[in-house]
């Protein structure tokens, strides 16, 4: 008697289980829609970093992805992170102590390395992103992630890439480089989270010439070539033009002190961003100058919290 009540329990359970996983599924059915992998900026997790080659440069350098992969079941939600270094210097492991504390919350992080302008200039790390965000979703699942859920995380330069894949994913120009055996993955993110991003780049180089800036001149002669490139690849021209094809959710955090990014033109590109369609979130850090999360500080505490909490709100939200 005891064992048949136990098994009628057990059959009720599985039926009530079954019940709820097609309830879910049938909604999804009908509406088109899914749920992204769960996520709790919360959490705790092990790490296991490791580096995977990413692809070979047309000069024969080999770039490397560094995977933050947590430990435990997933699936986990996706980042792609693109380095700063004002598309001249720096890589995959620019933002290390972010993507750390991004994957130690429940995100299998990914950081790859771009082609920078002494190796090849404008567009080659607009393409080798491109192509990243797509590798990362043909490889998110050997790690633990759901490709569905990829959202992109760009650091001054490395958001300026974010931010023209973001709006134009679809190009044909950025998305030169083809996946093998991925033909029918897309560019597509769920979203973009920025830290001084490089939003309007004709306002920066200006800023650099009036500041006497040799430098930071330089490197957009190094990457913008021929010099009208700096227009077709200016996010704040791609929305006055109404060039986009979309606008994913966006996150800015810019520094007060900032007099390599401006404020006040991260402010009118997120006014921009808004005025076009799209949802920006835009946090400016007093006291902070360009690269401020470089350090230990309550401020970069801030900055990685505000962050999650922006990733697991888009991340709630259904994905048509």
């Amino acid at each position: 008697m005891f064992k048949k009540l136990l098994i009628g329990l057990a059959l009720l359970y599985l039926a009530q289980a079954y019940f709820v996983i097609g309830t879910a599924f049938a909604v999804s059915q009908e509406s088109g829609e899914t749920r992204a992998a769960n996520y709790n900026p919360s959490a705790q997790y092990a790490l296991k970093i490791f580096d995977v080659k990413f692809r070979e440069t047309d000069q024969g350098r080999q770039l490397l992805a560094r995977i933050y992969q947590p430990v435990g079941a997933g699936p986990f939600p996706v980042l792609l992170d693109f380095h700063g270094g004002a598309w001249n210097n720096k890589d995959r492991l620019a933002e290390a102590p972010m993507d750390q504390a991004f994957a130690a919350s429940g995100i299998l992080v990914i950081a790859i390395d771009l082609t920078r302008a002494g190796e090849s200039p404008y567009p080659a790390a607009i393409q080798d992103a491109s192509y990243g965000i797509r590798w990362a979703k043909a490889n998110a699942r050997a790690w633990g992630g759901d490709p569905d859920t990829l959202g992109l995380y760009g650091s001054s330069s490395g958001g300026h890439v974010a931010e023209l894949l973001g709006m134009k994913p679809n190009d044909a120009l950025y998305n030169a480089l083809a996946v093998k055996d991925f033909k029918d993955i897309t560019s597509v993110v769920r979203y973009i989270v920025t830290r001084s991003p490089i939003s309007n780049t004709e306002a920066r180089y200006e800023n650099a010439v009036s500041k006497k800036r040799e430098p930071m001149i330089n490197n957009n002669l190094n990457f913008f070539k021929p010099w009208n490139t700096i227009d077709l690849g200016n996010p704040q021209k791609i929305l006055d033009r109404r060039e986009f094809t979309r606008l994913p959710p966006l996150l800015i955090m810019q520094g007060e002190l900032d007099d390599n990014v401006l404020p006040k033109d991260q402010e009118y590109f997120s006014r921009s961003y808004k005025a076009a369609g799209g949802y920006c979130e835009y946090v400016l850090f007093k006291d902070s100058e360009h690269e401020w999360v470089a350090k230990e500080s309550e401020r970069t505490n801030k900055a990685r919290e505000i962050a999650k909490q922006f990733i697991a709100k888009q991340l709630s939200i259904t994905k048509k």
